[in-house]
């Protein structure tokens, strides 16, 4: 992040994300490049549910990677004991429940694209593995949700830390625009580690919700009208990153940002959570069970289809 954009975002960046020690969708964290020595059992590698029916399934292995829009805590039983908070409820359980896969989820809150493939430090200080080390060549299905948490971009957002009074609002647009072409090329070089270590396995990426209204704002998303027009090309800019690489690397893509249109925190019907901790439904701006279904509901639309039916 230049220091100009820093300066400018500074200011209260993370503070909406932290509530009872948990940090939700993350800044840029320190992370270390090293490879993880490869977990010894299933609960040190994050597996959650599932053997039932796997050998019957279309899809026996699926691995779920991604951060916290993945993991979805507080939707509504969350793990807590590795720091990753994932929940019960969260799209790739749900899916792998519908498929009778065998689900490995080790998507983590505050995950960035290097979580990927070197060590994360979660919010209680614990390490985890590389999430690349659940995938192999027996991989049947892989989802990936990554990229908000590079350069700090959603929890930004999502603090009101867009206050642009110091600098020129054309700064800091550009300055995000350069962000965001990294992150596609992250998430591109991303996809093509999983289709390395997963040869046979259909990838689908998952991109994010729309958080932002088309117009005005609400006292749930913290943003100011000079704020507003930052954070809307934050959004929508994220979501065509990842559509982006999507495309490069020939994958198929759940385009979240439309599937969510008319459901933005201020919306009456929100598949995401405002400012609010809700220890029932969702993490302060983290997805409510009704945009987890959402995403489950599309990505089982997609595997009921062969990928050249899908891409249609």
């Amino acid at each position: 992040m230049t220091s100009r954009l820093t300066r400018a975002l500074a200011a209260g960046a993370t503070a909406a994300l932290l509530s009872g020690g948990l940090l939700a969708c993350g800044d840029d964290q320190e992370q270390e490049a090293a490879p993880a020595p490869t977990p010894s059992s299933d609960e040190e590698r994050g597996e959650q549910g599932s053997r039932q029916g796997a050998r019957g399934s279309d899809y026996p292995s699926y691995v779920a990677l991604g951060d916290s829009y993945t993991s979805a805590p507080f939707v509504p039983e969350t793990d807590r004991d590795d720091g990753c908070l994932r929940s019960s409820g969260n799209y790739p359980s749900l899916v792998a429940a519908e498929l009778g896969s065998e689900l490995t989820d080790v998507s983590c809150a505050g995950a960035q694209t290097l979580s990927l493939v070197g060590v994360q430090r979660t919010f209680d200080g614990q390490s985890r593995p590389a999430q690349f080390d659940a995938l192999d060549e027996d991989t049947d299905l892989v989802t990936l949700g990554i990229g908000g948490n590079d350069f700090g971009l959603f929890s930004t957002l999502a603090s009101g830390g867009l206050a642009v009074g110091e600098v020129e609002a054309d700064d800091v647009v550009g300055d995000i625009t350069e962000q965001l072409d990294q992150v596609s090329d992250r998430v591109t070089s991303a996809l093509a580690g999983v289709a390395d270590r997963a040869p046979d396995a259909r990838v689908i990426l998952v991109g994010y919700p729309r958080l932002v209204p088309a117009q005005g704002t609400c006292s749930a998303l913290p943003l100011d009208d000079e704020a507003l027009p930052v954070a809307r090309t934050l959004n929508r800019g994220l979501a065509d990153a990842l559509e982006n690489a999507a495309r490069r690397a020939e994958v198929e893509y759940v385009d979240l940002y439309a599937l969510s249109q008319g459901h933005d925190i201020c919306s009456d019907d929100p598949w995401v959570n405002g400012q609010e901790n809700d220890p029932e439904r969702a993490l302060a701006f983290h997805p409510f069970a009704a945009g987890q279904e959402a995403v489950a509901d599309e990505l089982l639309r997609l595997l009921a289809q062969t990928p050249a039916e899908a891409a249609r």
